[in-house]
């Protein structure tokens, strides 16, 4: 797709988000608006998904961190062609899949989001996934807002990421400047942002958020970038394209005043599908992954034997993880403690220290 394209289908997905608040009556278009581009680029060029196999395990993941911004979410499933039109306008509707945030309800998505600060601690759980335990090179796409990057699970998740080198893991923060009581704290200083990242062990983009060329070549960098995550920070306006609303204050969590003009200024209802990339075939394992022992024994303990808890625990921890090779142990730096380490002794692959 062409930048005129991309730019195109921008518009496109800002219309749609304008159009599903208003039939609606509630909702976060202004949200989904800013960023519109971010996603039109990524659906377009960059994601690898089959929509009609969501449970490919090569699919790529993305988490819609800002699930407040739905409507861009459900644009997007338009544009994909999984959705039309006319189920789109059910958004928030009883009975519509289409809620205010989005849910497993809909096959696509992963993860229910709208508690602000969940998405990239999720992602970094996907990345790990993919490496350690699914041996599959999907990428994790994490969009997330400015505001939630004041929420201290982002940076416990955003050091995780670097120390674990998971590098096709790309965190997209829509850099908005403005939340829902107003200004962000840090505005449009990307470089804040970009001091900690850094600071992290991250690897940085800055972008102008709505120019679908830098962001397809932010895209690429991150593609490109190996042994870190990386972080695209984009510069955005809440609102883009509509004047009346367009970075200005009371406006977020509700449609537009005029939608219908609204949507006249920004071009008008476009009908532009996508033909998504679905994942490349999967790579063969090196070592297929050892078949758990089904008729592992349990530790058994006779009335009257005096076993302290913990070491009950970590005994049947480890057992359970003989008999299903699905169950894994993460663990905040206490398994001796907790007798976790055995688990981690008999399911090293398995074990994941935080």
């Amino acid at each position: 797709m062409r930048t005129e394209e991309l730019a195109e289908l921008g518009q496109q997905l800002r219309v749609d988000a304008v159009r599903a608040a208003e039939a609606a009556g509630s909702g976060h278009p202004t949200s989904s608006m800013s960023a519109a581009d971010l996603a039109a680029v990524l659906l377009a060029r960059h994601l690898r998904y089959d929509f009609d196999r969501p449970d490919h395990p090569g699919n790529d993941r993305l988490i819609l961190s800002k699930g407040h911004a739905s409507p861009l979410l459900y644009a997007l499933y338009r544009a994909a062609g999984v959705i039309d039109e006319a189920e789109l306008l059910t958004f928030r509707h009883d009975g519509s899949p289409l809620e205010g945030h989005p849910t497993p309800r809909l096959p696509w998505v992963d993860v229910a989001t709208g508690s602000l600060g969940q998405g990239l601690p999720i992602g970094v759980g996907m990345a790990l996934a993919g490496e350690r335990l699914d041996q599959v090179p999907y990428r994790v796409w994490v969009v997330c807002g400015d505001s939630e990057m004041a929420e201290g699970s982002v940076w416990e998740a955003v050091e995780s990421a670097a120390y674990e080198r998971l590098d096709r893991l790309t965190l997209i923060v829509d850099v908005n400047r403005l939340g829902q009581r107003g200004p962000t704290r840090e505005g449009w200083d990307l470089d804040a942002y970009r001091r900690r990242l850094d600071a992290f062990g991250w690897h940085t983009v800055e972008v102008d958020g709505h120019d679908v060329a830098a962001i397809d070549a932010a895209y690429e960098e991150a593609a490109a970038t190996t042994g870190r995550p990386t972080a695209v920070l984009a510069r955005t306006q809440k609102g883009r394209g509509v004047a009346e609303v367009e970075n200005k204050e009371g406006f977020h969590g509700k449609p537009l005043p005029h939608p219908g003009r609204a949507v006249e200024e920004l071009g008008g209802v476009r009908h532009i599908r996508v033909d998504v990339d679905t994942p490349p075939p999967l790579p063969a394992r090196t070592a297929p992954p050892a078949s758990p022992a089904r008729d592992a024994e349990p530790p058994r303990y006779r009335v009257g034997d005096e076993v302290a808890t913990r070491d009950a625990f970590g005994a049947a921890l480890a057992a359970l993880g003989s008999v299903r090779g699905d169950v894994v142990a993460l663990d905040g730096e206490v398994g001796d403690s907790t007798r976790a380490a055995a688990f981690a002794d008999a399911h090293p692959d398995r074990y994941f220290e935080f």
